[in-house]
């Protein structure tokens, strides 16, 4: 590897972990929100479902903004395939809170299982970076998870609720992804 790759890399490492602790913070905040309203269906959870995927979509713009320092086309590919996934499951979620909860947990499921797959590919592209195995475990539990919400829409009485603390997980592996890529940048 360069030294200009390199010392990119290390500049690029201070913005992701900022970014992934505005996720986390995300994250919380929005699983609370839904999980002091997801009992009742109604127009809040339905903003709720679909504003997730929307930040989902703005902060890979700005991951992958901030990426382009490295020069890691693998992982501006995985980004770019992030929001178009991320914007189909925003355009999804509206469509099916329309049907109830479970059309949300299918499409919601789907979105879990592909976006998933996308953050371990994104993850594994990352590792030389630090502080990426949370992501990659995280991606994979994502499709684990989007499996189960896709199989729990059948359920006699479906509910939003392991949304939330599938959203809360998610929050705490980018907290310590980016306490992880803290350590990291301090040893540069």
């Amino acid at each position: 590897m360069s030294t200009a790759v390199t010392s990119a890399a290390a500049g690029f490492a201070p913005a992701l972990r900022r970014l992934y602790f505005v996720r986390f913070g995300f994250a919380v905040v929005w699983a609370a929100l839904l999980a002091l309203s997801g009992r009742e269906f109604g127009p809040s959870v339905a903003v709720l479902v679909v504003l997730y995927p929307l930040f989902d979509v703005a902060a890979a713009v700005v991951d992958a903004r901030a990426s382009r320092s490295t020069g890691s086309t693998s992982s501006s590919r995985g980004l770019y395939l992030t929001i178009a996934v991320s914007l189909l499951a925003a355009l999804g979620l509206g469509i099916a809170a329309a049907s109830g909860i479970p059309a949300v947990l299918r499409v919601w499921g789907v979105w879990a299982v592909v976006a998933g797959l996308i953050q371990l590919v994104v993850g594994i592209n990352r590792r030389a970076l630090g502080g990426q195995w949370p992501m990659m475990l995280s991606g994979g539990i994502s499709v684990i998870a989007g499996t189960g919400f896709f199989l729990m829409a059948g359920a006699a009485n479906p509910s939003l609720v392991n949304v939330a603390g599938y959203a809360t997980l998610g929050g705490i592996f980018f907290l310590v992804s980016a306490l992880r890529l803290g350590r990291g940048t301090k040893e540069h």
